[in-house]
Formats: structure tokens, sequence, C-alpha cells
């Protein structure tokens, strides 16, 4: 029995030791906390980042869509990818591949407001390119409209604000107005 007891005070007074000593309990704690502090963290540098993003593709439309309520991309005689190319590109950020990433849908509505109509553009998590281009006549209701499918990192973390399938999310800013009163183009 004598080695049974002092074995069993040693192992108490080594668990003493070992709990009064704190040479590395920060690195421990640190290590328990750091996983989700970054998941923390890069989600809400993520969340900052489409919304930036989005306030950017708003003001985009906002400043495009002004062409087609002056009549200007009407008199040009401008086309889709003249409209995005020469107006839409010219406003957009360094966040955005305009040239490859941007989807333009400019439709017009001459009955009033009561007849506009938005087709959702997401169909079972992919984006449905149905845009057209039509930015109608002088007292037209229009509605201009951008796309872009913004790439995802954060998703994996648990964390997931896609809302399309690849992890990304689709971001549209909208325009409606009413064409102002121009000559039109003969």
């Amino acid at each position: 029995m004598p080695l049974f007891s002092d074995f069993k005070s040693a192992a108490v007074r080594a668990a003493g030791r070992f709990r009064s000593n704190q040479r590395g309990s920060a690195a421990v704690e640190f290590a328990i906390v750091a996983p989700l502090f970054f998941a923390l963290l890069f989600a809400i540098i993520e969340t900052s980042l489409v919304f930036f993003a989005s306030q950017s593709l708003e003001t985009a439309v906002q400043d495009s869509a002004r062409m087609i309520m002056t009549g200007q991309a009407q008199t040009a005689k401008m086309t889709k990818q003249g409209f995005k190319q020469n107006v839409v590109c010219t406003h957009m950020s360094a966040l955005f591949d305009c040239a490859n990433g941007i989807y333009v849908d400019v439709q017009s509505y001459p009955t009033g407001f009561g007849g506009v109509t938005i087709a959702d553009p997401i169909n079972g998590g992919n984006f449905v390119d149905n845009t057209q281009y039509n930015p109608g006549g002088p007292g037209d209701i229009v509605v201009v409209r951008l796309f872009y499918q913004w790439p995802l990192f954060v998703t994996g973390l648990g964390y997931n604000i896609a809302n399309l399938s690849g992890s990304k999310r689709l971001l549209s800013a909208t325009a409606a107005f009413k064409n102002e009163p121009y000559t039109p183009p003969s």
C-alpha cells in the first residue's frame, strides 16, 4: 500500500502545481476563442463589402437612368450593349467586372405605373437573364435595373447570405421614373 499512497500523494502535488501554474493559459484561452472571433470578424467584413457594393450599384443605376429619363439615350439611339458600355460602365466602381458581370434591364410601360410588372430574376437558386432594353418614349414609365452576381467567401463558417447557388449573392439596384418630355429622334 505504501506504493499506492506515494503515487497518490505525488499525483496530488503534481495536480496542485499544474493548477497553480498560469503559464500558457492565455494561449489556450485564445485557441478556444480565436475561431469564433475570426469567423465573426470575417462575417462583418463580408457583410460590409456586400452593403458597399450594393450602394455602389444603386449610385450607378441612378446616374445611368438619368440618361434615359432625359431622352439622351433615346436620341443617341443607344442599344443595350451601347448603353451598358458607354453609360453604365462609366459610372461603375472598380469593385465590379462591368464588361462581363453587369446585367442591364430597361423596360418601359406606356400605360403608367399601374402597368409595371417586374419578374423575379432568381429561379431555383440561379440567375435568369431575361433582361431587355426598351427605354420608351416621352412620358413613359421606365424601370431600369442592374444586376451583379457577387461572390461570397465566408459562407462555409455558418454565415451564409447567398441567394444564388455557387456561394453568390445577386445584387440588384432599381430606378423607376417617368421620362421627361423630350423631342424623340426621327
